[in-house]
Parts: structure tokens; C-alpha cells; sequence
């Protein structure tokens, strides 16, 4: 709840006239308590999670041919059934993780100094503490994935969950074992933890990093996708050799970015086999659509 009666005394308090997004803020927050806008952060990612997948679910539904050559395993028929199956099953695990967890976790929220406060970040603030939070949850996640939820132990307990769709789309990002959901909460929180920021940017962080971990779920790849221009984006194509290869894959841990892969040598299996589908399409290029990419795919 924000320490102002009116937006006069804010103003007062700021010694500057406030900015619209800041007017804004102060008339939607000013009467509302620091956890029920910490509770928004849970609301966003329900809904973030029940729309973003729509638009390639609804292509993977169809079965066009015309969106079937964007698809990454074009083999793989998904159906409605299938789809809200996996929906249901997250969605009760998030009513039975994420609720409480919100509980738990909000006195550490508000120790580690993330607030509601006026001053709003400034826009660039917004984007250098995200970049920031990618890189250290890219980093983290990486390690959790290779070392704990892809040992022996941590596959068969936790990770089996998540591979049992060896070709992904976007509801499967979070079907998970519900301690899947704790593992990947310590890196997603970490960046925030090591610098803080206003709730705004704590939302807008845990929204985009779902965005991102369905786009690399969706199970297509498109060329038009604007992330093409980020480096060493991760992107489905890249994301869905992990799910192929399945629970022995020891190739493509990376959540974002694929350096990380790179420089410990955990893409090479990817990478070779990548090389070797684009020497078959070049001799053959008739052929591309049967020998390329997608032949390494069909189930």
C-alpha cells in the first residue's frame, strides 16, 4: 500500500510532478495491500499461460499444410484432447504449488527490498535489470537442469515428467512434476534477489520468462520470428532436440541462451547431427522436406 493519501501529498513527496504511468499506478495501487499486488504476479502467469500457446495451438489443430512446414516434428499429431489434458493437469498444479507458494514466499519479497513504491523505474532501468535477470536465470538454470533434474536420481523422481512429450507444444512448458516448479523458481528469483526492483518489473519479468519458455515448447519455428536477430537464442527448434532425444539426453540444457551449451560442449550431438541433415539437403535437395531437419523427427 502506497505511504500517500492523496496524489497531492506524492507529489509533495517526489518534489516533481508525477508521469502519467505514475498517476496511473498511484490510482490503481494506492488502496491495495503489497501482497494483493504480489498476488498479480500469479494472475499474469495464468494468463500468460492459457493464451500465449493458443495461436500455434490452433495452427497444430487445424493440420494445414501450410503451417505444416513450419512445424518442427510434422509427424506428431496433437489433438484437442491431448492438449487440454496437459492444460488441466497444469493448471491444477499451479492452484496447489503456485498458491501457497505466494504465501511462503512473500516476507521474502518484501525483505529483499521489492517494492510498490513511488518512483516508478524508468524505462531503461525496466530493461537493463531484465537483461540482467535473463542472464543470471539462463546461467543457473542450466546447471539445475544438467547437474540435478538430468542425474540419475533427479530424472526418474522430478524430470521424467517433463519428457514425457517427446514432441512439445506450448501448454507442456509448465508440465512438470510440482517440484520441477520449486527447482526452476530458485533461478527465476535470483536475479531479482541479487537486484531488486519495483513489482512492476518482478511481474513483468516472471510473465516474459514464460512467454519465453512456451515459445521454445510451441514446436514450431518460424523465420519470420523476431528473436532470430537475438544471440545465441535458444528458440523451439533448438529447445525440441532436448525433448527428441529424450531422457538420456545429456545435449541442450539451456533455457535462453545457448552459450552456455557451447562453452561446457553439451550441444556437440546437436550440432553434428545438424551438420550432417544439412550435407544430406544439399546433395539431395529435392528431398529437403524428407532428409532435412524434420526427418530426424518422425516418430
Amino acid at each position: 500500500m502506497l505511504p500517500y493519501q492523496t496524489l497531492e501529498e506524492a507529489t509533495l513527496a517526489l518534489g516533481r510532478n508525477l508521469t502519467l504511468a505514475e498517476r496511473l499506478w498511484y490510482n490503481y495501487s494506492a488502496q491495495k495491500s503489497d501482497f494483493l499486488l504480489y498476488s498479480h504476479n500469479a494472475l499474469f502467469m495464468i494468463l500468460v499461460f492459457s493464451l500465449v500457446p493458443l495461436p500455434c495451438a490452433f495452427m497444430e489443430l487445424s493440420q494445414s499444410k501450410r503451417m505444416d512446414k513450419f512445424k518442427i516434428q510434422p509427424n506428431v499429431k496433437r489433438t484437442f484432447s491431448d492438449m487440454f489434458n496437459c492444460y488441466k493437469y497444469v493448471m491444477k498444479m499451479l492452484a496447489f504449488v503456485l498458491g501457497p507458494l505466494q504465501f511462503v514466499s512473500f516476507p521474502a519479497i518484501k525483505w529483499l527490498g521489492i517494492h510498490t513504491s513511488l518512483p516508478l523505474p524508468s524505462l531503461w532501468e525496466v530493461l537493463s535489470q531484465l537483461l540482467v535477470y535473463f542472464l543470471i536465470e539462463d546461467y543457473a538454470s542450466y546447471w539445475f537442469h544438467r547437474l540435478l533434474l538430468h542425474s540419475k536420481w533427479g530424472y526418474h523422481k522430478i524430470h521424467y515428467v517433463h519428457h514425457e512429450y517427446r514432441a512439445s507444444f506450448g501448454f507442456t512448458a509448465l508440465y512438470t512434476h510440482w517440484a520441477e516448479i520449486l527447482v526452476f523458481g530458485i533461478p527465476t528469483f535470483l536475479g531479482p534477489a541479487m537486484v531488486p526492483c519495483h513489482m512492476i518489473t518482478l511481474c513483468l519479468w516472471t510473465s516474459l520468462r514464460l512467454v519465453e519458455a512456451i515459445k521454445a515448447h510451441n514446436g514450431f519455428e518460424f523465420p519470420w520470428s523476431p528473436t532470430k536477430f537475438i544471440p545465441f537464442y535458444v528458440g523451439a527448434e533448438y529447445h525440441d532436440y532436448h525433448h527428441y532425444v529424450g531422457g538420456q539426453s545429456q545435449s541442450n540444457f539451456a533455457s535462453v541462451f545457448t552459450y552456455c551449451d557451447f562453452i561446457y560442449g553439451t550441444n556437440k550431438g546437436y550440432r553434428h547431427r545438424k551438420q550432417a541433415l544439412e550435407k544430406i539437403t544439399r546433395k539431395n535437395p529435392q528431398n529437403s522436406k524428407v532428409n532435412g531437419v524434420k526427418s530426424r523427427r518422425n516418430q
